[in-house]
């Protein structure tokens, strides 16, 4: 028994250097142009608030958490940016959506982005992080509405989870890294299950 044990740990260390040590976990932040998540970039990063403009192109910071490096790609969302998205879903392991919660008037129009991001064969079964930003402000959408606005219950064969958030404070980010390192996690322990099965 003891001799059995023994095998599968070496057996599961190999696997775990062999794919996980010392890999980051690459996302992709989108949203809307205004709606934060620059600010949460660098909130994330630096633990402050910056002053930030609309962003033209892209920013990238690595994001050490719990022991799970987050390689963070903030992509523009202005309207003209926005068809570059696609460029970037090629090795992207989770998806960061960023929601002006105040911005009623345009919360469809982010509804109909999210849904073309769905559609792309290179972001199927990523898992998605909605952050409802922008929580501190008067008259800002609960989480619950932009679940309901986002059709998110209708979604199938993707892990998602919304977080309330507020970039300037900093509050709702790092737990929202949490539930995607804990569905990473999820991942790896399937992952090494599987290999461990065809060994056997």
């Amino acid at each position: 028994m003891g001799s059995i044990i023994s095998q599968f740990c070496d057996f599961f260390e190999k696997i775990w250097q062999l794919i996980f040590e010392g890999k980051e976990k690459r996302l992709l932040m989108v949203g809307l142009n205004a709606s934060g998540k620059t600010a949460i970039l660098y909130q994330l990063k630096l633990g402050d608030a910056v002053s930030t403009i609309s962003t033209i192109g892209f920013n990238v910071e690595t994001i050490r958490h719990k022991n799970v490096r987050f390689n963070i790609w903030d992509v523009g969302g202005d309207q003209k940016i926005r068809p570059l998205w696609r460029h970037y879903y090629q090795g992207t392991d989770g998806l960061i959506f960023v929601i002006d919660g105040t911005d009623r008037d345009r919360i469809g129009e982010a509804n109909d982005e999210l849904h073309k991001i769905f559609d792309s064969e290179d972001m199927k079964e990523i898992p998605l992080l909605i952050f409802a930003n922008k929580q501190d402000l008067p008259g800002a959408m609960r989480v619950s509405e932009i679940v309901e606005r986002l059709n998110l219950y209708g979604i199938k064969n993707r892990e998602w989870y919304a977080q309330g958030s507020c970039a300037i404070r900093g509050e709702g980010l790092f737990e929202g890294l949490e539930w995607l390192g804990s569905i990473f996690k999820a991942q790896r322990k399937k992952l090494l299950l599987e290999a461990y099965r065809r060994k056997n």
